[in-house]
């Protein structure tokens, strides 16, 4: 039995293990070698262009098949704008916390990159800037990683084209869900690369701007993980008292064990969806609002991605030397967490989309600023799952509390 478990433990967080790996090796490689390391520089560039050439098709099927593929429905139209609503509230107020825990602790900008090795990020200010960050002048413009924003945009576009196309446009939604399979697995078979491709990229970094790079994400990543640990205690509770009172918070911690811990090992919050469904059914959540609730949150509604999209953002600002305190900076990274936790996959390591969005709006270099946001992205994978996942569990009991009035769970246990 022991056996089974630490096999299925390997096999979860094998590609984590194995990144990490990468990561240690080209390090020491970079603390050994040095500059000499430069020539495995190609290595990294090699992986990074891979990545960056998936990234377009990646985004427009991803975006348009998650629009596509949504289900009109008179009868759940009002049961899904509440769902919709604890979703995007609950993300909110996540990013908030971690904006708050970033400004308590902030990230210094000292400890990352020395500011003069790096391409100053695009700052544009002039009145069309806005256009040129929506849309494009050719079709083949919106092709490119520099129109990201664009590209996000025309998508969303097609999808409720295809929405709205109805019957006629079912075998488009078809194509568009398939292609978004395929992109998913080329993905997948793209960061099999990563070990070795973010290894030699760490290595080259330590190589040349030394092993203070270590110290640049032990702080970002300590925030992080502090910050999703008070959220989780706290805010569920309080989220769990607002759904059913001190009987509330006592059935929610008392049925997400087995949530929590098949979250965090299988770092998926699609593959705790059964965990979920069963521990709606013990906290007596009705059956129409769970089977709702729990399959829709698992790609839609990401606690733990909202505040770690708020730490990639903040140690890229410090990494280019920028304030990220600015009013409009943070509302934009506000509004970057909804987008991401919109169309970002309940995938293990599946919020690239995010990060590249990200990186666009601000005007950063995408060589420079998406590795470190991957690094990030990864490291903090298991209690972003944990908190997805148990994200929406507490959704559908919120969702229950605010559909079936304030004495529901008073009620089924007396019926029980």
């Amino acid at each position: 039995m022991s056996e089974d478990k630490s096999n299925s433990f390997l096999e979860n967080y094998s590609s984590i293990l194995l990144l990490l790996g990468g990561i240690v090796l080209g390090s020491l490689a970079g603390l050994l070698f040095g500059k000499d390391v430069e020539v495995i520089k190609p290595l990294g560039d090699i992986f990074l262009n891979l990545l960056f050439t998936a990234i377009i098709p990646l985004v427009i099927f991803t975006i348009a098949s998650s629009i596509a593929n949504l289900q009109k429905s008179d009868k759940l139209g009002k049961l899904f704008g509440v769902v919709l609503m604890v979703f995007l509230v609950t993300v909110i107020i996540s990013a908030i916390v971690m904006i708050i825990g970033i400004f308590i602790f902030p990230v210094d900008q000292a400890v990352f990159l020395a500011k003069s090795s790096l391409v100053t990020a695009h700052n544009s200010t002039t009145d069309s800037a806005v256009t040129q960050l929506l849309t494009v002048n050719d079709f083949y413009e919106i092709l490119s990683r520099k129109n990201m924003l664009a590209l996000i945009l025309f998508s969303f576009l097609i999808g409720f084209a295809t929405l709205n196309a109805g019957e006629k446009g079912k075998d488009f939604a078809k194509f568009l869900h398939s292609a978004n399979e395929v992109m998913k697995q080329l993905l997948v078979i793209i960061m099999k690369g990563a070990p070795v491709g973010l290894g030699a990229y760490f290595a080259y970094q330590v190589g040349i701007f030394g092993p203070q790079l270590f110290g640049a994400y032990a702080k970002p990543l300590a925030v992080y993980y502090g910050m999703c640990t008070f959220y989780f205690i706290v805010f569920f509770t309080i989220y769990a008292f607002f759904s059913g009172g001190l009987l509330g918070v006592k059935v929610f911690w008392k049925n997400n064990i087995t949530p929590s811990f098949t979250a965090i090992g299988t770092c998926s919050s699609i593959a705790t969806i059964p965990a979920n469904l069963e521990g709606a059914q013990q906290m007596k959540i009705p059956a129409y609002i769970r089977n709702l609730v729990i399959p829709l949150g698992a790609p839609l509604h990401k606690d733990g991605s909202s505040m770690s999209s708020i730490v990639k953002i903040a140690v890229i600002f410090a990494i280019f030397g920028k304030d990220f305190t600015d009013p409009i900076t943070i509302l934009t990274a506000i509004a970057i967490t909804i987008i991401v936790s919109v169309v970002e996959g309940g995938i293990p390591n599946g919020g690239y989309i995010g990060e590249i969005l990200a990186i666009t709006i601000y005007g950063f270099p995408m060589e420079q600023a998406l590795p470190a946001a991957m690094i990030i992205g990864t490291l903090v994978d298991p209690i972003a799952t944990l908190l997805n996942a148990n994200g929406d569990l507490i959704s559908a009991m919120m969702v229950t509390r605010i559909v079936e009035g304030k004495k529901w769970l008073l009620r089924e246990n007396e019926i029980n």
